[in-house]
C-alpha cells in the first residue's frame, strides 16, 4: 500500500516513553463517547491503543482538534461506523493540541491540514482520508479501504454472520429499508437513491428516507468541487447564486451549517424571481440533511420568511 510508515521504531521509543512514565500514564482502553469500539489516545497510549492492538484488529486513527469544525463533522460519522462494525476495526481519536507529540508526528509525515484520517494494521500506518465527508461517502472508503487490505494478504476474507468475536447481535433491519441499507454498505449511492426514492413514493414523509436521500445528493454536487475555490467565487459574487449554492454545499459538508443557512437567506433577499426560487429551493434541500427537529432549521426557516416577505 503507497505511503505506508513502518511503526516498529516509534513503537520501540514509545515503550521506553511508557516505562518512564508509568506512574502518570493514562489507563489503556478508556474509551471515548463512542463506546467499546472507540478510544480516546494520547502520546502515552499511543503505542498500546494503536500499535499493539493494530497487531489483531485494524486501526482507523481520527486526527482531530476542538477548533476544527470539519473534524466535528467527520467524527461522529466516523464513531458511528466503528460501533456499526461491532469490533472489525477499532476507532482511535487523537486530539492534536493535547498531544503535541503525535500532532508532530503526523506533520513529519506531510501531513499539514486535519481532519486526517491514518489506517494502522500490523504495525504499519498508512493514509486513508484527508477533510470530511457525507457519510455514504465515507462508508464507501471504508468499505473499499478493507477490500484493498484483503486484496494485498493484510486481512483475512471478510468474516460471516457471527462470526465477529465478541460482536453483539446486529439489530433487523427494517425490510422497508433493507434495500438503501444494503446498497449503502456496498458503496453503490445510485441504488440506494433509487430506494430511498420508492420510499419516499410511497410515504413522502419518511425522515429516514429523505435524509438519505439528501446526503447521496450533497455528496453528488461536492464530488468534484474544490472548496476552497467554490467559497472565494461565491464570496467575490455575492450576486451569483449558482455560485453561493456551491459555497453553501461546502460550508455544509465541512460542519458550517449555520454559515451554509445564512449564505442562502442572505441570497434571497439579495435577488428575485428565478435567483430567489434557486436560493430558496436550495436551502430547504439543505434543511433535509439534519433531523428535523435540529434547532438551526427553526431559527433558518423563520429568517427565511422574513426574507420571504
Amino acid at each position: 500500500m503507497y505511503g505506508a510508515v513502518d511503526l516498529g521504531a516509534r513503537q520501540t521509543a514509545a515503550k521506553k516513553q511508557q516505562e518512564r512514565r508509568a506512574a502518570t500514564e493514562a489507563a489503556p482502553g478508556a474509551g471515548a463517547a463512542g463506546g467499546p469500539y472507540v478510544v480516546d489516545v494520547t502520546d502515552q497510549t499511543f503505542n498500546t491503543e494503536v500499535v499493539e492492538r493494530s497487531q489483531t484488529v485494524p486501526v482507523l486513527v481520527d486526527f482531530w482538534a476542538e477548533w476544527c469544525g470539519p473534524c466535528k463533522q467527520l467524527g461522529p460519522i466516523l464513531e458511528k461506523l466503528a460501533t456499526e462494525a461491532a469490533g472489525k476495526w477499532v476507532l482511535a481519536k487523537v486530539d492534536i493540541d493535547a498531544n503535541p507529540q503525535l500532532g508532530a508526528y503526523m506533520q513529519q509525515m506531510g501531513i499539514r491540514g486535519i481532519p486526517f484520517v491514518a489506517v494502522v494494521v500490523a504495525g504499519q500506518l498508512m493514509p486513508f482520508l484527508n477533510g470530511a465527508a457525507p457519510e455514504p461517502q465515507v462508508r464507501q472508503a471504508i468499505d473499499q479501504l478493507f477490500e484493498a487490505l484483503r486484496q494485498e494478504g493484510l486481512l483475512p476474507d471478510a468474516p460471516q454472520g457471527d462470526e465477529v468475536p465478541g460482536a453483539p447481535a446486529q439489530p433487523e433491519v427494517d425490510p422497508v429499508y433493507a434495500d438503501a441499507e444494503e446498497a449503502l454498505n456496498s458503496g453503490d449511492l445510485d441504488r440506494a437513491a433509487i430506494a430511498f426514492q420508492r420510499i419516499l413514493d410511497t410515504d413522502p414523509r419518511d425522515e429516514y428516507a429523505k435524509t438519505g436521500l439528501a446526503r447521496i445528493e450533497l455528496g453528488r454536487r461536492i464530488g468534484d468541487l474544490d472548496a476552497q475555490k467554490a467559497i472565494a467565487e461565491a464570496d467575490a459574487d455575492p450576486a451569483d447564486v449558482l455560485a453561493q449554492t456551491r459555497a453553501a454545499d461546502v460550508e455544509v459538508v465541512t460542519g458550517r451549517v449555520e454559515a451554509a443557512f445564512d449564505r442562502l437567506i442572505g441570497a434571497v433577499k439579495r435577488t428575485a424571481g428565478d435567483d430567489r426560487d434557486v436560493a430558496r429551493k436550495h436551502l430547504l434541500k439543505l434543511f433535509e440533511i439534519l433531523p428535523s427537529d435540529d434547532p438551526r432549521i427553526g431559527k433558518a426557516r423563520r429568517a427565511l420568511q422574513s426574507a420571504l416577505f
